[in-house]
């Protein structure tokens, strides 16, 4: 059952992923941790039994690594998962991580790549104490108060609610021509508003670092970020 939470959305997945240069939710924490160290996952077997099976994991990987010798928790949206879009049991594995990292006093350390949150499921996401908004409360909780380091690298879509966590991070990374931060996407603006733009306009790297001062740096690709 592990195994089978570990490959996300399966193989075809895996390989669309790589096929827009993209690395995958564990590729990014193998990369980022230490050759040597072990990373203990969190959560692996939230939601396993529940949406007939669609939600490995609940689409993301939460854990504790070790960076530069350093420990710290690392969350890490699996776009294998629909796009990375968040249930309702994933805000509970992103405030378990934070909460560790807020009782440890340790770095936490996002890798970004999500569509947001998964309407048909939006009903069970923001609602209550422990919804989606304490995500943010935990945010600015940590960095104006406990001065514990954020940092976010943001690889893919960062959609609508979940634009809210890269953005509150102390430090933000994106990769050109893949990362896009914003509230709603090219389609939702041409919606609302009737303007054409396309997403790296609208909010990818270049206008994040160089216009509106959102994010710190932009990078060329997933192992560079």
């Amino acid at each position: 059952l592990e195994d089978r939470l570990r490959e996300g959305g399966g193989a075809d997945r895996i390989a669309k992923q790589h096929k827009q240069g993209k690395l995958t939710a564990r590729e990014r924490i193998a990369k980022l941790c230490d050759p040597t160290s072990r990373f203990i996952e969190v959560g692996l077997l939230v939601a396993y039994d529940q949406y007939d099976g669609q939600a490995p994991g609940a689409g993301v990987v939460t854990g504790i690594g070790t960076v530069h010798g350093r420990e710290v928790v690392i969350v890490a949206n699996d776009a294998t998962v629909k796009a990375g879009s968040w249930w309702p049991e994933t805000i509970k594995k992103i405030l378990r991580a934070q909460e560790i990292a807020m009782r440890c006093r340790v770095p936490i350390i996002y890798l970004v790549d999500s569509a947001g949150v998964n309407l048909p499921y939006q009903g069970g996401v923001f609602p209550g104490q422990y919804g989606a908004a304490r995500i943010f409360y935990y945010n600015s909780i940590m960095r104006r108060y406990l001065r514990i380091p954020q940092l976010a690298a943001v690889m893919g879509p960062c959609i609508a609610g979940g634009a809210y966590l890269p953005a509150l991070s102390d430090v933000i990374l994106m990769v050109k021509g893949r990362s896009c931060v914003g509230l709603g996407g090219p389609n939702l603006g041409k919606g609302a508003t009737g303007q054409t733009i396309d997403g790296e306009t609208l909010g990818g790297a270049v206008t994040h670092t160089e216009i509106s001062a959102v994010a710190h740096y932009a990078v060329e690709d997933d192992p560079a970020c």
